[in-house]
């Protein structure tokens, strides 16, 4: 059994003289993700591994939960492949993971995010919204089966969030 928690960045500013690569988090965005990893930290498995896309407002949303859930930030992971990638990338990211991780937290975009989650868990969320966090497990012993199907989630929050993230049968 494997555990892969998908994080999409925290609401981040449209500051239209940046480029998009570089576009920071808005001050919702940084009362909100440290919020979220804390809720977190409180119901899910400890990760063994949090990695990121290097654009400056995931990057910044991964630092942030990485401090609520106690991992070094030098700890975090940049992927330069996770900017704006598509489902595929995404999966090929996480086949990549060595196997000794039992706990991959991954932070991305949409539209890409969304649609890994809901191929990978069979469900059906439109939107992964600004820091939303879902978290599945994934029924198999090493992360290169990881496929369409073979997550359950287990856990789904974000900000707005007015029930319990911890899913149950």
């Amino acid at each position: 059994m494997k555990y892969l928690t998908l994080v999409r960045h925290a609401k981040s500013d449209w500051d239209n003289r940046l480029p998009d690569f570089e576009r920071p988090l808005n001050a919702r965005g940084e009362r909100d993700a440290p919020r979220v990893a804390v809720r977190l930290s409180q119901h899910y498995r400890h990760p063994d591994r949090l990695l990121s896309s290097p654009a400056a407002r995931a990057l910044r949303t991964a630092t942030l939960f990485a401090r609520g859930l106690g991992i070094p930030e030098q700890e975090i992971e940049t992927e330069a492949r996770l900017y704006d990638a598509s489902p595929r990338t995404l999966l090929d990211c996480i086949r990549a993971t060595d196997d000794r991780i039992g706990h991959l937290v991954l932070v991305a975009h949409n539209p890409g995010i969304t649609d890994l989650a809901n191929e990978l868990t069979e469900s059906h969320i439109d939107n992964l919204v600004t820091c939303a966090v879902l978290g599945a497990e994934l029924e198999i012993g090493h992360w290169r089966e990881t496929g369409p199907g073979r997550g359950r989630v287990r856990y789904y929050d974000y900000p707005k969030n007015p029930a319990d993230p911890e899913q149950r049968d």
